[in-house]
């Protein structure tokens, strides 16, 4: 691997952290980030890139232009914010109550456009970088939907690279993995219908909760006891609803919970378990179960030689020895799969410090760590000059 190289200089730091700190303080939930989309839109304008606003609502891409090349990569940042009080009283927390940037998304805006801002000042490659600006990664799949609207039709890249902080990872240190990275996720939900009746005469009916309790602890066998023990797989039940009075055997409950992997086919093989344990366990006492699947964000898989790219960008940015290259993969989910899915490219994760005192993902104590966006700058800018790299004189 190359020897790293100096970090990128930017002048602009104390506007760049500033500008993260307000995005932060205005934090702004999926589709419904006008705020935000109108300062990276002003901010890109200002550089001088081309704006083009409106994909998925909100969403936001600047286009900037070097050379004669007409190769073009994609680099994505999220947006959106989560619905979690803040509980941080630093002077930039939430200004809305019940909305926070509890993930960092307010810190990869910033890191891409502080890229966008340096290679506008210094275009140093050649070719065209896409700069995509996504709302919506929580729960409502803007990656998906910008690709509907006709997102690597207007703007056809041949790789797209994405970036996430990482608490527990320390700062200068960055995961680069081919394979797997997140996990795809799945949401169930299990009806279980028997006959209600007096708790004092549970003889009259079907007991819908004795059955349900026989399936939470059923469940607990598909990954054990169905999946090959080299295989990652997740179920957990997370909600079991029953009854409304102490002295009444209800006619329903309800289970939902999630179900993560990485591949389709271990998806596949763990929904059919789950069907045949409902199946067993509604003969067994006589009860009728259904489940339902709502298949969510698929697994997020980076592709090999983009991922190998990204490695060497990164021993470039950091020392070759901070490159993390064997990270066991999350069972947390990503939309950026969607892109992955569409084209080749590679996501990773930049370590955001020890996440101590709360400061992990999606917890109200989480804040961004500023001394990352000289660090994720000078990668998404490494990034552009290897792959678009200005031809050598002759």
């Amino acid at each position: 691997m190359p020897t790293a190289l100096p970090l990128l200089d930017l002048p602009f730091l104390a506007e760049l952290t500033a500008l993260r700190r307000d995005i932060h303080a205005h934090p702004e939930l999926a589709f419904n980030e006008n705020r935000t989309a109108d300062i990276v839109a002003r901010e890109l304008e200002a550089y001088g890139l081309e704006v083009h606003r409106g994909i998925a609502k909100t969403g936001v891409v600047g286009i900037l232009r070097a050379g004669t090349s007409k190769k073009m990569v994609g680099l994505r940042a999220d947006m959106d914010a989560l619905p979690l009080a803040e509980m941080n009283e630093f002077p930039h927390h939430s200004r809305h109550q019940g909305k926070m940037h509890a993930c960092g998304h307010d810190g990869h805006t910033a890191m891409l456009l502080g890229a966008a801002r340096y290679l506008a000042g210094k275009p140093d490659f050649d070719g065209i970088a896409v700069f995509i600006f996504q709302p919506a990664e929580e729960s409502e799949g803007g990656a998906a939907v910008m690709i509907e609207d006709g997102l690597f039709e207007r703007f056809p890249v041949e790789a797209v690279f994405g970036l996430h902080n990482w608490p527990g990872i320390p700062v200068g240190e960055m995961a680069v993995m081919p394979g797997p990275v997140m996990a795809g996720t799945c949401a169930f939900e299990i009806i279980v219908r028997g006959h209600g009746c007096h708790a004092a005469m549970p003889h009259q009916g079907v007991d819908s909760i004795v059955a349900g309790a026989q399936l939470v602890q059923a469940l607990q066998t598909v990954v054990s006891r169905t999946l090959h023990p080299c295989e990652s797989a997740v179920v957990s039940v997370t909600q079991f609803h029953a009854g409304e009075a102490w002295n009444i055997i209800p006619e329903e409950v309800v289970l939902r919970g999630t179900i993560r992997s990485f591949k389709p086919a271990v998806q596949e093989g763990i929904e059919r378990a789950v069907e045949r344990l409902c199946s067993g366990i509604a003969a067994a006492n006589g009860a009728q179960i259904g489940v339902k699947f709502d298949h969510r964000y698929p697994p997020t898989v980076n592709s090999v030689n983009e991922a190998k790219f990204c490695q060497t960008v990164a021993a470039e940015v950091f020392k070759p020895e901070r490159v993390l290259t064997d990270i066991l993969p999350s069972m947390g989910a990503e939309d950026f799969a969607y892109m992955l899915n569409e084209k080749p490219g590679c996501y990773v994760w930049l370590g955001n410090g020890p996440g101590t005192g709360g400061c992990t993902l999606h917890n109200p104590h989480y804040d961004f760590n500023d001394e990352l966006l000289t660090l994720g700058a000078s990668y998404w800018v490494r990034l552009v000059q290897r792959y678009l790299p200005v031809s050598p004189v002759a």
